[in-house]
């Protein structure tokens, strides 16, 4: 009875209702333009499969992970938030903490990864130009076995999952390092080979992608060297890396500076409302990755318009109501790519006749008025002609 007390306050929620709501709210909104906007970046990358070159294999990854957390994480905190308790039981409690933690650090883990290929390829591609596909795989393989190192390590007692201070999810147990050394050297590993390092990778990375196309840019400018367009294919590799990496490490480490600040003073004293607003800026991680390459990358744009564009045709096919009100729409420009502009800047629509057999009343259209000018001397005066004959040569001569 003692313990089943102590799980049922451990699952309530110690924020208040209305924030459980907000909560809640704000997942359900995350968790649809996450789903919606890493299928579509997968479905983009499937498409072009064939073409995908190494750097593009982390961002596939990393759509992967964030979708992973999207199906695992948001349909359990959601109905949590809303009942301002945590509804699952302990057993759901621990795989929901593994996955968060799992999927997250992937998500870190391969952005560096990322901007690390992006340092290769920019500043040296003597190396870069050797990375393939190949090594990719190698190394996306590699960084989610680096992320469930840590994910399971709370599973074999290094560690510990439990339910979060503000009650309606779950994550590592930031008391515990309080009052046991285990659970202290996790965290403190967690946060360096899994925070610390990774950002430093990254900060670096990208001083040096800067640098580097800061340079040849004064290279182009100086007429050194006329490689524009690699120049702007590094630049543009620098902007949307450094985007995302800006985007997923301003979701994350609010929730790293909470977590630190209870694992290594006293968990107690840290609000339950700081874990709940810094969570709500972690699970936000999860939106950017598409966002950024599907609105900036060129290649990946081109094949999410082809892609709507094949679906709005296969639509108009399978609906014959949508078939009849854009197959009038079509012909309706086909009649004004068929008039005719003559010498006064008027114009004379002759597509209306193209449908006399379906339908009389277009037939029933004005005879335009032709002009023609009369040169006098060295003045010109505009007059009315009749009305197009038969035969048009006959006007002519």
């Amino acid at each position: 009875m003692g313990n089943a007390s102590n799980t049922s306050s451990m699952f309530a929620s110690t924020i208040s209702k209305e924030h459980d709501i907000m909560m809640g709210s704000l997942y359900s909104v995350f968790c649809i333009l996450s789903f919606v906007g890493n299928c579509l970046l997968l479905l983009v990358a499937y498409h072009k499969r064939s073409s995908l070159k190494p750097a593009e294999f982390f961002i596939i990854n990393l759509s992967i992970s964030d979708l992973g957390m999207t199906l695992t994480l948001f349909p359990l905190a959601i109905p949590s938030a809303l009942s301002h308790r945590w509804l699952f039981g302990d057993i759901t409690c621990q795989l929901y903490a593994m996955c968060g933690v799992l999927f997250g650090l992937c998500s870190l883990t391969n952005i560096t990864a990322l901007s690390f290929v992006c340092c290769l390829k920019v500043c040296f591609p003597n190396c870069g130009n050797k990375f393939s596909s190949s090594h990719a795989r190698l190394l996306v393989a590699g960084v989610w076995c680096y992320a469930s190192v840590f994910a399971l390590g709370p599973l074999a007692q290094w560690g510990h999952y439990s339910a979060e201070p503000y009650g309606t999810a779950c994550c590592i147990d930031w008391h515990a390092p309080n009052h046991q050394l285990s659970a202290l050297s996790y965290i403190v590993c967690l946060f360096v080979f899994c925070y610390a390092l990774p950002c430093t990778i990254i900060f670096f990375s990208y001083v040096f992608i800067l640098l580097t196309v800061r340079g040849s840019r004064q290279a182009v400018q100086q007429h050194v060297s006329p490689q524009t367009k690699t120049t702007n294919a590094h630049a543009l590799i620098a902007k949307m890396s450094i985007a995302v990496c800006i985007g997923f490490l301003g979701a994350w480490t609010p929730y790293a500076a909470v977590a630190i600040w209870a694992a290594l003073g006293d968990a107690t004293r840290v609000p339950p409302a700081a874990f709940a607003l810094a969570a709500i800026f972690a699970k936000s991680s999860t939106l950017y990755n598409p966002m950024v390459f599907l609105l900036c990358k060129p290649n990946f744009r081109e094949c999410l318009y082809k892609d709507t564009t094949m679906l709005r045709q296969r639509i108009y096919r399978g609906s014959p109501q949508l078939q009849e009100y854009f197959g009038l729409n079509s012909q309706r420009n086909k009649d004004t790519d068929a008039s005719t502009r003559f010498s006064n800047g008027q114009q004379e629509n002759y597509g209306a006749f193209l449908n006399c057999a379906e339908n009389t009343a277009l037939c029933q259209v004005p005879e335009p008025q032709k002009t023609a000018c009369i040169l006098t001397g060295s003045t010109s005066t505009e007059v009315t002609v009749s009305p197009l004959s038969a035969n048009p040569q006959l006007n002519f001569l």
